[in-house]
């Protein structure tokens, strides 16, 4: 397990609801809300390549 991507993934996240709270309490909800969509994205595309590397290794063990 690699904890450089636990370690940026949660970065994102603190970067993420900091900059939301921000903008939430600053009356721009919308702003806020796609900040936060955009952190999901983010996260998600640094997982794609992770998820295929799980899906070669499966592949790998059981000879498919």
């Amino acid at each position: 397990m690699e904890i450089g991507l636990i370690l940026k993934i949660a970065g994102v996240g603190i970067l993420v609801s900091i900059i939301s709270s921000i903008l939430a309490k600053a009356g721009r909800d919308e702003q806020a809300m796609m900040i936060s969509i955009g952190g999901i994205v983010v996260v998600m595309l640094m997982l794609v390549e992770e998820i295929g590397e799980l899906l070669e290794t499966i592949q790998t063990v059981f000879g498919l």
